[in-house]
Formats: C-alpha cells, structure tokens, sequence
C-alpha cells in the first residue's frame, strides 16, 4: 500500500525537481569503499549547481534492470505499483555544463542499492537525477572553521575546502573504517587535516564525536555530515554544550544505521 493510500492526512510537500534521464559514461574505483560515476546526457542542459555540499537524487534502476520514472504523490516518490522508487541521496562532486556531465561518488554500505548499483554499472546503463537540493554557502568573513565527517561526507567536504579561501584556518576531521579510504583532499596551507579512526566494533561516529568533545576551542563556524545518529549527539554537543547558535553550526544527517541509505 502507497504512503498516499496509507496515510491521506499526512501532510503535502514541495514537489522536488522532476528527474533528468542520464546514462553511465564512465566508472573508476576512487577507493575499496568508493566509486566514482560520471553521468552523462542532453537532460543535463539547464542543470545548475551553485554552491558547494549541494545534494542531487539519484534514481535507479529496478532489480529487472528496468528504469521506470517516479510519479510525486504530495510526499513522496512512488512507483506505478505504489511501491516507493529507489531513489538516494548524493553529493554533486562535479559538474561539467559544457561537458555535459554530473559526477558522484558513491561509499559501499554494506549490501545497500546503490553499493549494489555502483559496483555493477557499466558505461550505457540509465539512471535518472532531480536536482540540485540546498548547498552551502561559506562565510568568508569568520576566523576559522571545522569540517567534520565521516567516509560519506568526504566528496562534500572536498568541495568545500576547494571552495574556501586558501589563508582560512580550517580543521578537518574525518572518520574511517580503513585507512585505505583515505583520500588526498583539497587542503590549503592553513587547513589541519586529521583522519580518524573508527575502533573496530564501534558505532559509526563514535571516533568523531569524542574528536570534536575534545577539541577546546571550538572555531568559529562548524559544518558536520555523517551517521544521523552521531549528528545528533554532535548537535546536543554544540548547540546545548558549547552554546552554538544555528548560523554557526550546520550538521547534516548523511545516512542512518540500520536503513538501506546507499
């Protein structure tokens, strides 16, 4: 049964952006636990992506191999059987008007769909996008800033520090489950880069919580994405421990335990 059918009450939301069809051009392994996909397509013309941590809805294709588009029922994506479409989150690593082309990387959960997707797709497979949703915009004017996350907020924290003026104090933190995940980022001369971690057996986020609760001056501007869980525990830390105001601390729920989110 349809959330439509199940709940009428609920109630409507703004309809996203209607889904552009786009086809694989290119895939190449960034990491054991991240892909790179290059998307590609004439439906690509108009897309605009103006800031940096901007997200963009990624459709794929039904467990046939079919790729059927969405209708929008006032709260959510379904399918012409009523079932709901399967669709996930990413972050628009890059976009390349003039090319043409929309590239995304995709972190391995698990046996999660688009893990599935990513490690499957070949050059010509179809996949629709809707796009973009809310970046980010940095404040240049403050005195420093903290970029955390975990493996799933790398992308967006590369393009933040390649958006960010070279001379601005940045720490970075970001949580891994293998050192062999780590990335060469975008840091300029006065970013701190620290990776960290994760215990083996550990909750996702526990290694960057206790690095944040750690920290002691806290920066003057913080943007965090990762396990919604640990977010949460992060926003209690900021906003009701270090006394935060929302302008100053942006934290993002990337994905949840336990739920298929890639």
């Amino acid at each position: 049964m349809s959330a439509r059918q199940s709940d009428p009450k609920a109630p409507l939301r703004r309809e996203p952006p209607q889904f552009r069809l786009v086809a694989v051009d290119r895939i190449a392994p960034l990491t054991p636990r991240m892909t790179r996909v290059v998307l590609a397509g004439p439906e690509l013309d108009g897309l605009a992506i103006d800031e940096p941590a901007a997200s963009v809805r990624l459709l794929l294709p039904q467990a046939d191999g079919r790729l059927e588009l969405p209708t929008w029922t006032g709260n959510q994506f379904e399918l012409s059987d009523g079932s709901r479409a399967p669709i996930r989150t990413f972050t628009p690593r890059r976009h390349d008007p003039e090319a043409g082309e929309l590239t995304i990387d995709v972190v391995a959960h698990g046996e999660g769909a688009a893990s599935g997707w990513a490690a499957s797709a070949t050059p010509g497979d179809e996949v629709a996008v809707s796009g973009p949703g809310r970046g980010y915009e940095i404040q240049t004017g403050v005195s420093s800033y903290l970029l955390a996350g975990d493996e799933t907020a790398i992308p967006a924290i590369d393009q933040l520090l390649e958006a960010m003026p070279p001379t601005l104090p940045v720490t970075v933190l970001i949580e891994v489950s293998d050192p062999a995940v780590r990335l060469e980022l975008h840091a300029g001369p006065a970013t701190t880069l620290r990776w960290l971690d994760l215990p083996e057996g550990a909750a996702p986020g526990t290694a960057m919580v206790e690095a944040i609760e750690s920290l002691g001056a806290m920066p003057a501007v913080v943007w965090v994405a990762g396990e919604a869980a640990a977010m949460q525990r992060i926003r209690t830390h900021l906003f009701d421990g270090r006394g935060l105001t929302r302008s100053q601390a942006t934290v993002r729920g990337y994905w949840k335990l336990g739920r298929s989110a890639t």
